[in-house]
């Protein structure tokens, strides 16, 4: 069957007798494998069309197992990207992170629109991408349906008032904030309960981060401090309840 989908190639691997395989995050079918024996380095439309970071229209031949690259036309180049080093690695980590989310062949059109905007955000933004990567994240695991619980606690249910010192408690493992008593239980029981106490300000910055779109981050940035308490914060999540962890573009989200 010849169908044809939109698509933005994660990455690109060799394959056997000089093909390679694409990884495809295509908008008609989700996450898909596409074999192709076009040659990335060609200068006609569908050799542009394969290389990574490439959003694309592509003609495919698909089979009960399998998916075949027939032709592919560039619709928007993001290879401007890899001049900057810093971009080049903050679109690696959130490619990577995606691909590692995604399942296979399900579409999802609500990420493969936010990955769009994401890309054309970055090339706008100057610098400070990591709150541009941050926006990204918590967006995903809205849309995922992992996004951390922010309103009552995540233990007990119960509302979860901040601390006389305008703390609030983060459990990773519980999967969002909780309240003092079930911080205290879960601190006595374990050994390393993954519970972090912060400024109650962090619950506002994480539903702005969720509410509002991607262009509302092109030229606001956090402070280091913050972007470095939730860049420990969620990598610990996304690890804990993603089961993701050592990427190799993980260097970008490293403190």
């Amino acid at each position: 069957m010849i169908t044809d989908t939109e698509g933005v190639v994660l990455r690109q691997v060799k394959a056997l007798g000089g093909r390679r395989m694409i990884l495809l995050f295509s908008k008609k079918f989700g996450k898909i494998s596409v074999g192709t024996g076009i040659n990335e380095g060609g200068r006609n439309k569908s050799a542009l069309a394969v290389r990574a970071f490439s959003y694309g229209r592509y003609e495919l031949f698909k089979n009960r197992e399998s998916y075949n690259l027939n032709s592919g036309q560039v619709i928007k180049s993001y290879y401007s990207l890899g001049e900057d080093l810093d971009k080049y690695m903050a679109a690696s980590y959130v490619l990577e992170l995606t691909e590692k989310i995604l399942p296979e062949e399900i579409p999802q059109p609500k990420i493969f629109s936010l990955l769009l905007e994401f890309m054309e955000s970055l090339e706008i933004r100057g610098k400070k991408h990591g709150t541009l990567v941050m926006a990204y994240l918590i967006k995903l695991l809205d849309y995922t349906g992992t996004m951390p619980e922010l309103g009552r606690c995540a233990c007990c249910g119960k509302e979860a008032e901040p601390s006389k010192d305008g703390k609030i408690f983060i459990s990773v493992e519980e999967g969002g904030i909780i309240c003092a008593q079930c911080a205290a239980e879960m601190i006595k029981e374990k050994e390393r309960p993954l519970i972090y106490k912060e400024d109650v300000g962090i619950i506002d910055i994480l539903r702005y981060f969720q509410k509002q779109p991607m262009q509302a981050f092109e030229k606001i940035a956090l402070d280091e401090s913050m972007q470095s308490k939730l860049q420990i914060i969620m990598k610990e999540y996304i690890s804990y309840h993603m089961d993701i962890r050592g990427l190799k573009s993980e260097s970008f989200f490293q403190i």
